[in-house]
């Protein structure tokens, strides 16, 4: 079997989620090897990074160049071709960066290119098509090499990896980098009335809310549970909400406690904004929905029956007098 390696996402000195998920993706491909973490950037942001991942890997290579300092999809992929070795299977996190980086690094590799992957059975890639109705089965001989995106969320780190050496860190030079585009400026998202970014617990409502009136069930939920509304990009694109309260990578990105996802479908571009691995919740008439597969709890029904049950049950739980010494 070829060396593993896994590209790791971080910003501001934070290893991003995907970290742990990539691990656990490695695993599933051979569990007797533990991958090798691969870290571009600039500054002392890095060392603090490569001190984190500590927990899932036991080598981390680092790659630390000034034109790094800003990811740079561009440039990050000469790098990675200069030291990762010819044969190798290199796992990315699959969202915007992800999707610019990994098909002409897999070109430079000569390696074959699965995107999306969301399960990993043997020699067996499965993707969700046609907006996760269709799971489709890629069979691809990746002993010869292989770069792999896979979608966060679908391999689930169970915490700290055990058995794991001392790890090893060892710094990668790389030749000179030159782009033809450079990094100028990060816009913020523009927070509105609510700042979702802050909020414990979210209800967020997809395309299944069907209809702008039946919004107030999700906010009727939301202040029984003392929780804020969110949204899928097809609530803001039919403009029953504010861009403000998208989540998602074209939207904001956010770490509740709780995350209930009400009709929503589960598209990687939707789960790339949930981070810090909340208690999720699912409601969904479909049952072959992508987000049950990331869900703690899924939940198969009619979300305009379900809703103003769930907020009578709440209201009902939250009235109910409190017994002395209860739960002692």
């Amino acid at each position: 079997m070829p060396r593993l390696f896994a590209y790791i996402l971080h910003k501001g000195g934070v290893v991003d989620d995907t970290a742990a998920e990539l691990a656990v993706a490695a695993a599933r491909i051979d569990a007797s090897q533990p991958p090798v973490a691969i870290v571009t950037g600039y500054g002392p942001e890095l060392a603090a990074v490569c001190a984190s991942l500590r927990s899932s890997y036991a080598e981390v290579w680092k790659i630390e160049n000034e034109a790094l300092a800003y990811p740079d999809a561009e440039l990050v992929r000469p790098a990675l071709a200069a030291v990762v070795p010819r044969g190798s299977i290199l796992l990315v996190p699959h969202g915007h960066f992800g999707v610019d980086l990994a098909p002409g690094l897999s070109i430079k590799l000569n390696a074959a290119y699965v995107p999306d992957v969301v399960d990993i059975e043997g020699q067996t890639l499965v993707r969700q098509e046609f907006g996760g109705q269709v799971s489709a089965h890629v069979r691809a001989d990746i002993s010869t090499g292989a770069v792999l995106t896979i979608r966060p969320g679908a391999f689930r780190s169970q915490g700290r990896a055990v058995g794991l050496p001392a790890c090893a860190l060892e710094m990668k030079p790389i030749p000179t980098l030159t782009a033809r585009r450079r990094y100028l400026e990060t816009i913020p998202a523009e927070t509105g009335d609510v700042d979702i970014t802050k909020e414990p617990v979210l209800v967020s409502i997809g395309r299944g809310i069907q209809d702008q009136d039946n919004i107030s069930l999700a906010e009727e939920l939301a202040e029984a549970l003392g929780a804020a509304v969110s949204c899928s990009r097809p609530v803001v694109d039919a403009k029953w909400l504010d861009k403000s309260r998208q989540v998602g990578s074209s939207g904001q990105t956010v770490r509740p406690k709780v995350y209930l996802a009400c009709g929503i479908s589960g598209s990687f571009q939707h789960l790339a904004g949930i981070k810090g691995s909340p208690f999720l919740v699912a409601i969904n008439k479909n049952p072959k929905a992508p987000i049950f597969r990331v869900a703690d709890v899924g939940i198969v029904d009619d979300l305009l029956e379900f809703l103003p049950e769930l907020t009578a049950r709440v209201k009902d739980e939250k009235s109910a007098p409190k017994v002395k010494g209860a739960g002692r």
